[in-house]
């Protein structure tokens, strides 16, 4: 099981177990690989795709303020004060050239971070972004997830729901203000690293049509999709999401193509 680390920052890190980094150590380390949930949720549905990728290289999971049960703070912090943490916890972790993966909200969190400290960062992997520049409302957003909810297995909402309540209704919808103003869509185009875009084939939330047209704007991008799975792709299909994201660091998945991955829901 990871190991807990709670930072000065407040933000709670995750690392990978003993047997993993001995596996790692004899196998020659890839780069660290940070994951970054989204809004009301914590590392516990990233929780099988850090199994995935621990044999790989060091992996983190992180609960940011106010979510998965850490100290919320006494206000509701931008996108911008989120990424500002994140680069501080990646220093008191003495962090460097990291993937960054962020899923739904946590998207712009890493996308902000990756601009406003470029060298914490060789790689940014967004799963799920949002908002769509077309549909940025509460109620439109709210009538995206409800038809995810419909769709996903009772287990992944079973985990999303728990720290919907861990996080609550006030912190949740303070956060939702920076979440729906964030445009993420003019932002990727200054980003200097390249891009992964992954979106499951069936996610209402971040649609095909939005995620390419992130892909189109920022520099050096790319799409890949996981058919037949919902926006918690990275819990429902870790191990198509690990090798989408194998194949990313690796150079492999060519600037602005559109690679469909398999993987079916675990």
């Amino acid at each position: 099981m990871p190991s807990a680390r709670t930072l000065t920052t407040g933000i709670r890190a995750f690392v990978g177990d003993t047997h993993a980094s001995d596996a790692v150590s004899a196998s020659g380390a890839g780069p660290a690989i940070v994951l970054v949930h989204g809004i009301g949720t914590s590392h516990r549905y990233f929780s099988r795709l850090h199994h995935e990728l621990e044999s790989d290289g060091p992996v983190y999971s992180l609960d940011l303020p106010g979510f998965g049960g850490t100290l919320k703070p006494s206000f509701s912090p931008t996108v911008r004060e989120m990424a500002l943490l994140l680069a501080r916890s990646l220093d008191e972790l003495a962090l460097r050239d990291v993937v960054l993966v962020g899923h739904s909200m946590g998207a712009q969190w890493v996308v902000e971070l990756a601009l406003l400290r470029p060298d914490l960062a060789s790689h940014v992997a967004i799963i799920g972004p949002v908002s769509d520049s077309r549909h940025r409302s509460l109620l439109a957003q709210s009538r995206a997830l409800a038809v995810d909810i419909l769709g996903e297995p009772p287990l992944t909402n079973a985990v999303v729901f728990l720290d919907y309540l861990r996080c609550g209704p006030v912190y949740f919808l303070a956060q939702s203000k920076p979440m729906l103003t964030y445009p993420i869509d003019e932002r990727v185009t200054s980003l200097t690293q390249p891009l992964l875009v992954l979106r499951g084939g069936n996610d209402p939330i971040a649609s095909e049509d939005w995620c390419r047209r992130l892909v189109a704007r920022a520099p050096i991008g790319c799409l890949a999709t996981v058919p037949r799975n919902r926006h918690v792709v990275q819990y429902t299909a870790p191990r198509a999401v690990a090798g989408a994201l194998r194949s990313f660091v690796a150079g492999e998945l060519a600037s602005s193509v559109h690679a469909a991955v398999s993987g079916s829901r675990s």
